[in-house]
């Protein structure tokens, strides 16, 4: 009995010790399972971190790429605008100019006093030799009166029905013509010299403009920018 209580008492002690060797495995297996899952974690969590401030960087790098985009995209159209609003105004103040213009030299005073600067008696400057033909409106004077009355063109005949001219007014060798088309203003050609001055209505509007034009731009320039 002695004997059977001693083999008891050994097998009772072995299963204490697995008993406690197996906690300890199994304690020692379960903090590497922990340390392994906290690892685990911990690399996802800095995986899911690194993804998530490359993203962000991402978005923002984006971001401004868009919005610097957009930027640009919005001071070309107002820059557009902005040309094309000046283009548009310098239009208009060409036009305005050339109606101003066409009304001026419409008059029949100014076209008299154009004629004898140019061709006048005491016309100074204008060193016109020889044959001069005065081209005028077709509206002051048509072909059809220069015919009636163009015997003799120092007689003052036609120079007084036209403009109120009298032949004292014009040096010699001018003669008056109507012209072909819609000008308006004047002709000079000077046959002998192979000189024409052009001062119609278009010509002199567009020498106005030469002139306006770099003073009209500087205003817009400081008026929209």
């Amino acid at each position: 009995m002695a004997q059977d209580g001693m083999i008891s008492h050994g097998v009772d002690a072995l299963i204490d010790k697995l008993r406690s060797d197996g906690v300890a495995v199994g304690q020692a297996d379960a903090e590497k399972l922990r340390a392994d899952a906290k690892a685990e974690a911990a690399k996802i969590l800095a995986d899911a971190k690194r993804e998530a401030d490359a993203y962000q960087k991402k978005a923002r790098s984006d971001s401004d790429s868009y919005r610097a985009a957009g930027e640009e995209a919005l001071n070309t159209a107002m820059r557009d605008a902005v040309l094309t609003m000046k283009a548009g105004l310098t239009d208009r103040f060409r036009e305005d100019v050339a109606r101003l213009v066409t009304k001026e030299m419409a008059d029949p005073d100014l076209l008299k006093q154009m004629i004898l600067e140019v061709v006048g008696r005491a016309a100074e400057g204008a060193n016109l030799e020889g044959k001069v033909q005065v081209i005028l409106p077709a509206k002051v004077a048509t072909q059809e009166d220069i015919k009636q009355n163009a015997d003799d063109i120092q007689s003052g005949k036609l120079t007084k029905y036209v403009l109120g001219l009298t032949a004292e007014m014009l040096r010699e060798q001018v003669e008056l013509h109507a012209a072909d088309d819609a000008q308006d203003g004047i002709r000079v050609r000077a046959e002998d010299q192979g000189v024409v001055l052009d001062l119609t209505d278009k010509a002199v509007a567009s020498l106005l403009m030469q002139h306006l034009q770099p003073r009209f731009r500087a205003v817009l320039e400081g008026v929209i920018r």
